[in-house]
C-alpha cells in the first residue's frame, strides 16, 4: 500500500466514523451524549470479529525456517493502485517479529526487471530484503516486486480529472472516492490489454531470480535479467521454500504467471535462445515438480477476474497430473499450489474460492488446493440495531496489518503449533471430499 492509499483509507475512515455520530445525533434525537459514547466505547473494548478457516491445515512460513538445508524466500505481488518501492515494510515489519526475526540487512537490493521475451521493458522494481535470528541463524529472504511503473504511463491519461478544473466540481468526500477510483480502477482494465504480457514476465522474473541463489549472489541494484532455471540453481530449487503473497489484482497476475510458467516449461525448447543463455534445463524442472508452493491471497479476487476469460490450456485434468499414479504425473508443474485466499465479507471487492472452481478455472499442472479464510480485518459498527456497517476501504485495504492474518501467514492453523492467538480468535473446519 502506498502513502496515497493509506492518507484515502485514513481520510474516509474518519468521514465515515463522523457521518455515522452525526447522524445518529440529528436523526436520533432520544439517543443522547452518553448512549453514543457508550456505543462508541463498546465498540473498542469488543473485538468479535470473525475469524473461519475451512480447508486443509498448515503450517506457515514458520516451519520451514532454521533447515539444515535450503532457505525460505517469500515473493510479496501487490495489487491496484500505484506502489513505490517498500510499500510492504509494514507487513515485513511485523512478519519479522512475529518469526523473531530481530537482524535485517541495513540496504535492501534492488533489481530493474528485465527480460528477453519483452525486450527493452522495464518490468518494475524487485526490492530485496534479509530478514535474520542473530542467535539461531534462521532466516528469511523477502523479495517485494513493484510492477506500478508498467501501467503508470497509461493511468496518466485520467490526470486531467484531477486536476483543478475538475476537482472543484465535487463534494469533497465525492472527490476523494473519485481520486482512489481513477488510481485502482484502471489497472484492471490496463492488464487485460498489451501490458498483460510484460506484467507477466515482470513476474516470471521476480521469480526466476528468487529460484536462481542467495542474498549474497544477487546483484545490489541496476537492470538485470534473470537468464532461466540451470542445472547450477537445482540445489536451490531441490532445497529452498518459496512462498508468495499477493493482494487484490495481485493474486490474479500470480495465478496467471504461474500458469505462464506452467506453458514455458513445458514448451522449455522452443522458448530456448543459446546465444542469450536464456534456458531451463529438464534437471531443473524436475526439481521443480517436488516442489510445494503456498500462495496467502490477500482481498482474494480470482472469481470475478476469471468473468469473460478464456480457460486454461490444460484443466479438468487434476487426477491425470497429480497424482503418482497417474501417467501423466511427471507433466506436472509442481507437487502442490496451496491457496489461501482471505477474505472479508465486507470488503466488496474480495470473493472466497468455491467449491469446483479450482478444477475448472486454474491449470490442472499447478496441482491447487484452496483453503478459504473469511475474517473481517475492519471493525463493524452496531448502533443498537440502527446501524451495521464497516468501512469498505479497511475491508480491502487492511489484511497485512492484522494481527490474525500475520499470524496465520507465520504460523499456520489445524496443527500443535499454531499460534495461542488463532486458537483463541480463529475457528478451523477440515474439509474433506
Amino acid at each position: 500500500m502506498n502513502i496515497n492509499s493509506k492518507y484515502l483509507k485514513v481520510k474516509a475512515g474518519h468521514l465515515l466514523s463522523s457521518m455515522l455520530v452525526t447522524m445518529l445525533l440529528s436523526g436520533c434525537t432520544g439517543i443522547g451524549k452518553g448512549m453514543v459514547e457508550a456505543m462508541l466505547e463498546k465498540s473498542e473494548a469488543e473485538d468479535t470479529r470473525v475469524c473461519q478457516v475451512w480447508g486443509q491445515p498448515f503450517t506457515g512460513i514458520s516451519s520451514g525456517l532454521g533447515k539444515p538445508q535450503g532457505k525460505t524466500k517469500l515473493l510479496f505481488v501487490h495489487g491496484v493502485g500505484d506502489h513505490l518501492p517498500g510499500y510492504t515494510t509494514e507487513f515485513m515489519e511485523k512478519l519479522a517479529k512475529q518469526l523473531n526475526l530481530n537482524v535485517r540487512s541495513e540496504t535492501p537490493k534492488n533489481i530493474t526487471l528485465n527480460a528477453p521475451l519483452v525486450p527493452e521493458k522495464d518490468l518494475g522494481n524487485l526490492r530485496i530484503t534479509q530478514l535474520l535470528n542473530e542467535k539461531d541463524g534462521r532466516e528469511l529472504i523477502f523479495y517485494e516486486w513493484t510492477w506500478s511503473n508498467i501501467t503508470r504511463d497509461q493511468k496518466a491519461l485520467l490526470a486531467f480529472d484531477n486536476s483543478g478544473d475538475y476537482e472543484f466540481r465535487r463534494a469533497r468526500i465525492n472527490s476523494m472516492l473519485k481520486k482512489f477510483s481513477n488510481d485502482t480502477g484502471p489497472d484492471p482494465i490496463i492488464y487485460l490489454g498489451e501490458s498483460r504480457e510484460a506484467i507477466l514476465a515482470g513476474f516470471a522474473q521476480s521469480f526466476c531470480w528468487m529460484a536462481s541463489g542467495d542474498w549474497l549472489d544477487l546483484p545490489d541494484s541496476g537492470s538485470h535479467t534473470c537468464t532461466g532455471l540451470h542445472d547450477e540453481n537445482i540445489g536451490h530449487i531441490a532445497h529452498d521454500d518459496y512462498v508468495f503473497i499477493s493482494h487484490s489484482l495481485g493474486s490474479r497476475i500470480t495465478i496467471d504467471g504461474m500458469q505462464r510458467i506452467a506453458y514455458l516449461l513445458a514448451n522449455a525448447e522452443k522458448f530456448a535462445d543459446p546465444s542469450k543463455k536464456t534456458e531451463v534445463t529438464r534437471a531443473s524442472i524436475e526439481a521443480l515438480q517436488n516442489k510445494r508452493l503456498p500462495i496467502y491471497m490477500l482481498s482474494n479476487q480470482l472469481p470475478m477476474l476469471q468473468l469473460g476469460r478464456k480457460l486454461p490450456e490444460v484443466s479438468g485434468q487434476g487426477e491425470s497430473y497429480c497424482s503418482p499414479a497417474s501417467d501423466r504425473y511427471d507433466e506436472r508443474m509442481v507437487n502442490e499450489t496451496a491457496i489461501v485466499a482471505f477474505s472479508d465479507p465486507n470488503d466488496l471487492l474480495s470473493y472466497g474460492i468455491p467449491p469446483g472452481y479450482k478444477d475448472k478455472y486454474l491449470d490442472s499442472r499447478l496441482c491447487a488446493t484452496v483453503t478459504n479464510v473469511n475474517i473481517n480485518v475492519a471493525k463493524i459498527i452496531d448502533a443498537f440495531g440502527l446501524s451495521d456497517l464497516a468501512n469498505p476501504l479497511e475491508a480491502h485495504l487492511g489484511y497485512d496489518r492484522d494481527d490474525r492474518v500475520v499470524a496465520l501467514i507465520a504460523n499456520g492453523i489445524g496443527h500443535p503449533n499454531a499460534l495461542p492467538l488463532i486458537e483463541e480468535r480463529c475457528e478451523f473446519v477440515k474439509t474433506v471430499k
